[in-house]
């Protein structure tokens, strides 16, 4: 058996730094958080070749005394604590004492600092763990710490660091983190010389959030305020519309740390349910001061993980602030008929500007051409037309000849007004400069199109492919999917049934004969008591075969033999038989399957009785999949698309 021997420090240092430091984000996360717990206003991050050649952290922070200069490199020294009593009381980000270091045995290090007391500021410089130089210099108040050549003495590590492109990438997101996290400092990031993020400090989170993520986001945000005795939250959401694939845009904040939490997540994602399509996940910002003994950091050595003493307390208010910030609001999507140049987030390498404006007198000078050519064409006499319906033929038109209009020689004819002038042959149209109308953002609280007191305002126009219903209101255009729809009005409406015990059974004639795999008959055995409930009608038929002779009377039209047991299988992947609310909510999207498909010719009368029925419910917005029900477009959009505004 080997002998059992005591490792040396520079042995120990390097084991420690491979659980702190990874790559260059590790080092810029340790340092930028250090700057922050020494209550710097300013901070600026600079990185060359993604940060494994250089790497420099400037704060105006409170600097640290010469005597205690070469402490700070030692493991285990630390500030933030004194006692093991401590770490239930921590607030600051870093308190292990591991990340100096750690840093210091892996790089050369450079250290300049300097106290708000002391004359002159201290210069140490350390490689690989060993002490160089400490000596007085002249310097502002404040911290530099520069890192150089990371991994220098450990190639076989260096090896496993990705390209000075990707190290570059997971630093700028690790800066728009802790630059979100606090929105009290400001946060500078520079590249291999060049400004990539430079944040105000004006504690405007928004303002960040535009800045990190662009314009798109920051004009979709709902905000969130909710607080308790011992927690507050604070912070934005997102609306559906911004939407991901996955879950990089869910970003909260407990105490200015960030983290990761399976509690969180689940409140935030079961409140956006109703409204989210499946696989898609939202955008939030949300920042938790929560009281420290009341949290548990210290169970991951980069603290990205944390434990609630009360998680059920926690969820239960994460998911009524959220669910509180989406109800009511008309959660409408508004479709644009071209693309807008608008900034893309690409993170911060790499972002799209709008080109810039015309100058004036370029435009001046266009706009000059055009009425001139307008002019002249206006004197040219040209043919009319008007408009007369064909009655034989539907809806489609014929156009007629007729006499031209008598013009005055200051009669402006423009392009845009030929439409016009088919449908008004004898008026004159003449030309006048109108301000360009410019495109505003829908006032989400001035006049809901689902309103009661706006329902008698809907004009409906009619329905298209027969599928999708035209409704003008508000200058909007909204067009609502009679499916997703009637899916929604259906799951609701089996939903209150179920909750208020206000069902009746149907019995079925032939019954329906389930033949059920062992976990299918496990799953059905648990749950069979609400199954009864609910209006089901089940009873053994031999071996694992069971007979379905009732079923709830609204799904009597769709109960098929595979729909039962789709049902079924589904309660596989949640649940337990003690809790009911799940059985509800697949019975519920089981009736679904009875909505009014796409491609089904409705009436006037069952149109405007179906908007009628879906604006009673609390979310109209989308379908039980999280499909929207309605879409609008602007009018603003369908005249830009028409030339009619340029």
């Amino acid at each position: 058996m080997p002998n059992i021997t005591i490792l040396d420090q520079n042995t120990i240092n390097k084991i420690a730094a491979g659980e702190v430091v990874e790559r260059p984000a590790s080092v810029v996360k340790e340092l930028l958080e250090n700057a922050i717990d020494a209550k710097a206003t300013a901070v600026t991050v600079e990185i060359k070749e993604g940060g494994t050649t250089f790497i420099r952290i400037t704060d105006n922070g409170c600097g640290i005394a010469r005597e205690e200069v070469p402490l700070a490199f030692l493991r285990h020294s630390t500030s933030k604590i004194k006692s093991v009593e401590d770490l239930f009381t921590v607030s600051s980000l870093g308190f292990r004492g591991e990340a100096l270091a750690s840093i210091a045995s892996v790089s050369q290090v450079e250290l300049i600092t300097k106290t708000s007391i002391g004359l002159t500021g201290t210069r140490y410089q350390i490689d690989g763990g060993e002490e160089k130089t400490l000596e007085e210099i002249g310097a502002p108040e404040g911290t530099t710490f520069i890192a150089r050549n990371l991994f220098y003495n450990t190639p076989a590590r260096k090896k496993f660091l990705k390209t000075p492109t990707t190290e570059g990438a997971h630093v700028a997101e690790l800066v728009e983190k802790l630059a979100l996290s606090h929105p009290e400092v400001s946060i500078r990031f520079i590249q291999n010389n060049q400004n990539k993020l430079h944040t105000s400090g004006n504690h405007n989170l928004k303002d960040i959030i535009y800045t990190v993520f662009g314009r798109e986001i920051a004009s979709n945000l709902l905000e969130i305020s909710a607080k308790k005795p011992e927690i507050s939250i604070q912070g934005y959401i997102g609306k559906p519309v911004i939407a991901r694939g996955n879950r990089n845009y869910e970003n909260y904040f407990i105490n200015g740390r960030y983290i990761k939490s399976s509690v969180i997540c689940r409140a935030i994602e079961e409140a956006y349910k109703p409204f989210m399509m499946q696989h898609k996940y939202p955008f939030t910002m949300l920042h938790f001061t929560i009281e420290p003994e009341l949290l548990d950091i210290n169970v991951h050595p980069t603290k990205m993980e944390l434990r609630f003493r009360d998680g059920e307390m926690v969820y239960q208010m994460v998911y009524q602030a959220v669910a509180s910030a989406l109800a009511h609001k008309e959660l409408i999507p508004e479709i644009e008929l071209e693309k807008k140049k608008e900034e893309s987030h690409q993170g911060l390498l790499g972002r799209k500007h709008e080109p810039a404006p015309e100058p004036f007198e370029q435009r001046r000078l266009m706009a000059m051409q055009q009425q001139a050519a307008a002019i002249e064409t206006a004197r040219v006499p040209t043919k009319e037309y008007s408009i007369s319906p064909d009655l034989t033929s539907g809806f489609q038109k014929r156009l007629i000849p007729s006499q031209p209009p008598i013009t005055q020689p200051q009669t402006v004819r423009e392009p845009d007004d030929l439409l016009d002038n088919w449908l008004k042959p004898q008026e004159q149209v003449v030309a006048e400069v109108q301000p360009e109308e410019k495109p505003k953002q829908m006032d989400l609280f001035d006049g809901k199109l689902l309103e009661p007191k706006a329902r008698s305002k809907h004009n409906l126009i009619g329905q298209l492919f027969d599928t999708y219903w035209l409704v003008e209101f508000n200058e909007q255009l909204y067009i609502i999917d009679q499916h997703a729809a009637h899916e929604k009005v259906l799951y609701e409406k089996t939903m209150a049934t179920l909750k208020t015990r206000e069902y009746t059974s149907q019995l079925v004639n032939p019954p329906i004969i389930l033949t059920l795999n062992r976990n299918e008959e496990v799953l059905l055995k648990q749950h069979l008591k609400y199954f009864n409930e609910m209006g089901f009608e089940i009873e053994p038929f031999g071996g694992r075969e069971y007979a379905v002779r009732g079923v709830p009377a609204n799904l009597f039209s769709i109960a098929k033999k595979e729909l039962l047991i789709e049902m079924i299988d589904s309660l596989s992947e949640e649940g337990s038989a003690s809790n009911p609310d799940i059985i509800y909510e697949r019975v519920a999207s089981m009736s679904c399957k009875a909505a009014v498909k796409g491609g089904n010719r409705l009436s006037f009368a069952e149109a405007n009785e179906l908007i009628d029925q879906l604006l009673s419910l609390e979310n109209p917005y989308a379908c039980p999949h999280g499909r929207p029900t309605i879409i609008s477009m602007s009018k603003y959009e369908l005249e830009k698309k028409f030339k009619r505004i340029v």
